[in-house]
């Protein structure tokens, strides 16, 4: 079953498109992949998703609800959430002051902060520690985190590996998997093909706005245009 469909969307920034009649659907439980070049639309098409660019034509469909005209600040309350790229946490606030305004649209979900510090227990460490003086692994895993104090239905996450050294990818892609399993569905965006192919359930190629190719994430891994034109085989 589908949790969400986009069906043959056009969006982009001032009067350009970027993206052109662009389709998929994540089922409910998947980890889905959006993966291709820079510039391809990958993040485009999230933001469309979760509201923050206008879809100029088609439908986006969340749980059988007709969302092609809702806003960012709508998302939050049907159970979608987005962590933005680029680590965007309140730096002159503590850890645990930006985990609880993650619950700012429901304040019985600030209950839920415990089950964000089992997933994520450096959190639980450094809970009064300023945000601006954590790693970057550990302000990718806060902006995860705070995202989760709603316990979406669907997270989106942009770009989770940018800027990261080898070993945190790995953890934060460890983490992934741990709150997939916990029965979060996962629409991600990432540059690291790799590494996003072999946690996903089925997988997108983007090449200049448009999907060329789509299949379980193993069999991308195999395909030899894949392997040739984003890992480096």
């Amino acid at each position: 079953m589908n949790l969400l469909s986009v069906s043959h969307i056009n969006s982009g920034y001032g009067k350009n498109d970027v993206l052109h009649d662009v389709s998929f659907n994540v089922g409910e439980g998947e980890i889905v992949s959006l993966i291709g070049p820079n510039g391809a639309g990958k993040s485009t098409a999230l933001k469309t998703v979760f509201g923050f660019l206008e879809n100029r034509k088609g439908r986006i469909v969340f749980s059988g609800k007709d969302i092609t005209e809702y806003r960012p600040h709508q998302m939050p309350k049907l159970g979608i959430c987005f962590v933005h790229q680029g680590r965007q946490v309140f730096r002159n606030m503590t850890v645990e002051e930006n985990l609880l305004l993650g619950a700012f649209t429901d304040k019985k979900s600030e209950k839920n902060i415990e089950t964000v510090y089992r997933m994520f227990p450096v959190l639980k460490e450094k809970r009064k520690q300023i945000a601006s003086t954590l790693s970057g692994g550990q302000q990718q895993q806060l902006a995860i985190g705070r995202a989760l104090m709603l316990k979406p239905k669907l997270l989106l996450l942009d770009e989770p590996s940018l800027g990261l050294d080898p070993k945190t990818v790995k953890l934060v892609f460890d983490k992934i998997k741990k709150i997939n399993k916990t029965g979060t569905t996962i629409l991600l965006v990432e540059q690291n093909a790799r590494m996003a192919l072999d946690v996903s359930n089925r997988a997108y190629v983007f090449e200049t706005g448009k999907i060329k190719l789509a299949g379980t994430g193993k069999s991308l891994l195999k395909n030899k245009n894949v392997q040739r034109l984003y890992l480096g085989g």
